[in-house]
């Protein structure tokens, strides 16, 4: 049966969401910026990796974000991005090898860091998912809070403006520890 994809436009001019009818991961996101690294952890990425002009792409419950560098055009791009997650999808062919958790950034930690998680995964995250994107927490030191910001956020010009008025203004009204937050 052919998959369903509905092409939605970011914030970031330089990436492209695909939303699929499929389940792609069970949980988060997972970003490949390297064809070595999409190699290592997914058939789907390592072959839209593939496609001239793509430098990154981010696979998420039930979406694709797809970046563009400078190389190719985005007629040409979006279309072999579209054959491609029909194609593969539609043979059932797999998505993601190996253990999901091990791919994540910032496992454990104190009790401040799982209030910080606890609120990006419940508020903040779902909304950036909303445009393509994904944050993960990488640590928290001295009231500062390092994220990674992946897929659409990753480059987006945008992206200074929702971490300091959004994620570091909400993280600071419910965790009194938290001074600042940076992208890493």
């Amino acid at each position: 049966m052919s998959v369903n994809i509905q092409l939605e436009w970011t914030p970031n001019p330089s990436t492209l969401k695909y939303v699929v009818d499929r389940d792609l991961l069970p949980k988060g996101a997972i970003n490949f910026t390297t064809l070595e690294k999409a190699k290592e952890r997914s058939p789907l990425a390592e072959k839209l990796m593939g496609i001239g002009g793509v430098t990154g792409v981010m696979l998420g419950t039930n979406f694709v974000t797809v970046t563009k560098g400078d190389q190719g055009e985005w007629d040409d791009v979006n279309d072999q991005v579209m054959g491609l997650l029909d194609t593969h999808l539609t043979a059932g062919e797999p998505v993601y090898v190996g253990d999901l958790d091990s791919a994540h950034v910032g496992q454990g930690g104190g009790p401040v860091e799982e209030r910080i998680r606890d609120i990006l995964d419940s508020e903040i995250r779902p909304a950036v998912m909303q445009d393509g994107g994904d944050i993960v927490l990488d640590r928290f030191e001295d009231g500062l809070v390092y994220l990674q910001m992946k897929g659409s956020c990753s480059g987006c010009p945008s992206s200074t403006m929702t971490l300091k008025m959004g994620i570091e203004s909400r993280l600071k009204e419910l965790v009194p520890e938290v001074r600042e937050v940076v992208s890493v």
